[in-house]
């Protein structure tokens, strides 16, 4: 027979007494609670507030629990809302005892500090309902037993940015998900994770709560925890402030957004049982942001142009001005018909920002009811298809589904042996007919889409093999070879000339500064002649070197020989060498472009007032030898033909922005110009004709300096800004992004690396490299090898998480 509440509370006095210590009112409050709601024909269950708790409370209360199971108590709800509580080891002996009764767990997670995150984490919880607001967690991997979770909120987790690659595995009963407030940026890496949960239908990184222009509505009444309901779905969710959206109510998913908004009038907010103005108010005073909250730098027009892009043109347009006014105090609003609808966004986390974000997560979550508060319905799903079709691409080279690896090997293996026993005269099949080039990126595909967490590993060069020194690099530029794979040379802070082995790690030459303090910004190396190279600095030092004859330090002696010193060019950012190693050219900030004769070691030419601006970055073409371009901050591109003595440009493009670098396609068939703050255009190189526009979204700063560059050839561009953590990859053909890479950091802050510059893999599918920067206690930076077509959880285990350090807009 089940224990009933008045034996319970004996049994919890007599424990007090034994362990010498007086009951406590608020558990004796509890068991009172229960025993009435027993009374009243509803669900025994009692509701233990950590608050009210001392730790010399835990041992006569733990006794308690121990004797839940067999008692006719059938849920106990934790919670706490101060910042002085019960020990956190305590908090959690407590909850392992109460086992399979435990409902609602709703915690603030900062009052209890990282080893109860990590025990929570790592061990699971038997509770239906987890908040646990304000965690520690940077970069979430609930991997315990979350079985009978049903509903998880991790709002305000402020040092929250990214999912390990397991996380989420053990929860097949997750319905619903917040995430508000958080720092999660990268919807790839989100979206993998979160396609590992099979029963989520709501999912939330923002707050959208709307009003008529009467008073602000409620979506659907929610039912108390207190109310019998089956509890393992409940026909209202609760989060942590106020009811979301009746997940069991009948809805008409034939219906698009507008639709059911005409109906509703508003969405309401997710939320959890409890008062919900101080969960808001509480959560925002504790918890601290440690990079400022995208709604508020950015404002809100980016994010709600993304949210109602799929129906603005049905709007009003008299009120476009009107609303985006209203959207920059963040509120927007919307006339469907004779209903005026206001709309307020609370608590985005930055993945809202991004370029149609609700669009990919519809697309890519078939399965999802809610997002953000918005109901989503068959009208809104197509629509999100269609858009996902035209803006991205889910595996590389168009591929529509993923392949298995050995599938994919035994095809080719197929294709091979029936191509060697097919008579001269036999057309191949269809299946037999692939060629290798079809192969190689089928599996790319195949691999890229096993995971979305790409291998990350930072080039861990030191010169310690320096003639017994010990000393760490500080690289400002950085190019692969063009014909050794194995060899990279990187340029530094303090003027020094590195060429490394990028493959064992080694150093294969060091050449020290030239003399003055200054930093290297052009690297450029010979085709014909693979040992040499041309080196620039800001200084104006112009010099050729010979990695064959500039080998390591020997003794403290460093040798020189094999170099040839041109004439300077001052306030230096930017060199190439033409296609036939004859010439090459060095650009700064002037107007002005030198021509050196790389055989004799003079300046040939200097071509004057070029731009009206400086130029800060220059290529020559990789097939023509007398052909190149210009890019200047004063917002053209110029193509330039040495044949024509270049006085006239042979055509100029324009950007709506400054210029911060050019380079052409492998082939040079193409242009690629990235302009300020993620401006990223390809032009025809023949005319100047616009080819393609890849849309990638601004920042508002006029200092985040956008750099592309070509990989795989010219299939793809990737392209990074020194004001953000991020390098996207888009095709070159269809400007669809395929993808994104985050560099995080590492440590308590969850900060994450900038990047200053990036270049494909020349020999490498899907491998780049990337120069990112930090600080903290001083400015630091490293190149980090990035290979897409293989998986690791690296970023947690090296990178600093530190504020970034000022970036400039120096070279490529």
């Amino acid at each position: 027979m089940a224990i009933d509440v008045q034996i319970l509370k004996e049994r919890y006095i007599n424990s007090c007494r034994r362990h010498c210590v007086l009951p406590n009112p608020a558990i004796l409050s509890v068991l009172f609670k229960a025993k009435v709601k027993k009374y009243c024909q509803q669900v025994c269950s009692l509701e233990i507030s950590l608050d009210h708790l001392k730790d010399t409370d835990f041992p006569p209360l733990l006794d308690l629990c121990m004797e839940l199971d067999d008692s006719e108590v059938e849920a106990v709800d934790i919670c706490n809302k101060s910042l002085y509580v019960l020990d956190g080891k305590y908090a959690l002996l407590l909850m392992r005892a109460i086992n399979q009764k435990l409902r609602i767990v709703d915690l603030y997670d900062f009052s209890f500090g990282k080893n109860f995150s990590r025990d929570i984490s790592q061990r699971g919880l038997t509770c239906q309902v987890l908040n646990l607001r304000s965690s520690h967690f940077r970069k979430l991997n609930m991997m315990g037993e979350f079985m009978r979770i049903h509903t998880l909120n991790l709002d305000f987790s402020t040092k929250l940015t990214s999912f390990q690659e397991d996380c989420f595995t053990c929860m097949p009963n997750l319905k619903c998900l917040s995430l508000c407030e958080t720092r999660i940026s990268n919807l790839w890496t989100t979206i993998a994770a979160l396609s590992k949960l099979p029963s989520l239908v709501e999912l939330r990184f923002q707050n959208w709560s709307g009003c008529n222009n009467v008073g602000p509505f409620s979506a659907s009444s929610s039912r108390k925890p207190d109310d019998k309901t089956d509890s393992n779905l409940p026909n209202s969710v609760h989060y942590g402030g106020r009811p979301s959206m009746c997940v069991g109510e009948p809805t008409d998913y034939n219906s698009s957004i507008e639709e059911v908004l005409r109906n509703l009038f508003v969405v309401g907010n997710m939320g959890v049982n409890g008062d919900e103005q101080s969960m808001v108010e509480d959560s925002s005073d504790d918890s601290e942001l440690d990079s400022p909250n995208p709604l508020q730098e950015h404002g809100s027009v980016g994010l709600l142009s993304n949210v109602f892009s799929s129906w603005n043109r049905q709007a009003d347009p008299q009120n476009e001005n009107q609303n985006e006014e209203e959207s920059l105090q963040g509120t927007f609003t919307k006339h469907i018909g004779d209903i005026e609808l206001k709309y307020i966004s609370y608590h985005a986390s930055p993945i809202c920002f991004e370029k149609h974000y609700r669009e990919y997560m519809i697309a890519s979550l078939p399965h999802l009811r809610s997002l953000d508060n918005l109901p989503i319905g068959k009208i809104d799903q197509e629509r999100a298809r269609i858009k996902f079709s035209e803006c991205f691409e889910n595996l590389p080279y168009q591929r529509k589904h993923k392949e298995n690896i050995v599938h994919m090997l035994q095809k080719r293996e197929i294709r091979a042996s029936q191509t060697h026993v097919q008579s001269p005269g036999q057309k191949s099949s269809s299946l037999y007919g692939k060629s290798q080039h079809f192969y190689t990126r089928s599996l790319c595909a195949a691999k890229m889409g096993s995971s979305a967490w790409p291998f990350l590993h930072p080039l861990s060069v030191s010169g310690r093999n320096l003639g017994g020194e010990s000393r760490s690099f500080r690289p400002r530029q950085f190019e692969y070879h063009p014909s050794d794979s194995s060899l990279m040379v990187f340029g530094t802070l303090d003027g020094e000339v590195v060429v490394v082995n990028h493959e064992n790690e080694k150093i294969v030459s060091y050449i020290p500064s030239s003399g003055a303090m200054n930093s290297v910004l052009g690297l450029c190396w010979l085709k014909k002649y693979p040992s040499k190279l041309i080196a620039g600095s800001d200084n104006g030092s112009l010099k050729l070197y010979d990695i064959h004859h500039t080998r390591s330090m020997v003794r403290g002696i460093y040798h020189s020989a094999g170099s040839v010193t041109f004439d300077e060019f001052d306030q230096l950012t930017s060199v190439h060498v033409n296609s036939t190693d004859e010439l090459f050219l060095a650009s700064g900030y002037s107007r002005d472009v030198s021509l050196y004769d790389i055989s004799s070691g003079r300046r040939l030419q200097v071509f004057t007032g070029m731009h009206r601006e400086h130029i800060n970055v220059l290529k020559f073409a990789n097939h023509s030898p007398s052909l190149f371009a210009t890019s200047s901050f004063d917002k053209d591109v110029k193509m330039w033909d040495l044949r024509q003595k270049p006085i006239h440009p042979c055509y100029t493009s324009s950007s709506p922005r400054g210029n911060v670098m050019v380079c052409f396609s492998p082939d040079d068939h193409y242009l690629l110009v990235s302009a300020v703050d993620n401006k990223v255009r390809q032009l025809l190189a023949v005319d100047g004709r616009l080819h393609l526009n890849f849309e990638i979204a601004s920042t508002g700063s006029s200092q985040n300096y956008t750099r592309s560059y070509y990989m795989n050839g010219r299939d793809y561009i990737i392209s990074g800004s020194c004001d953000e953590h991020v390098v996207r990859i888009c095709c070159a053909q269809t400007g669809r992004r395929l993808r994104d890479i985050s560099l995080e950091g590492r440590g308590g802050s969850g900060s994450s690396m900038f990047v200053q510059s990036l270049r494909g893999d020349p020999f490498r599918e899907f491998n780049m490299s990337i120069l990112g920067t930090y600080m903290r206690p001083s400015s630091r930076s490293e190149i980090v090898k990035v290979n897409m077509l293989a998986s690791s959880n690296y970023a947690k285990e090296h990178l600093d998480g530190q504020q970034p350090c000022p970036t400039n807009n120096m070279g490529g």
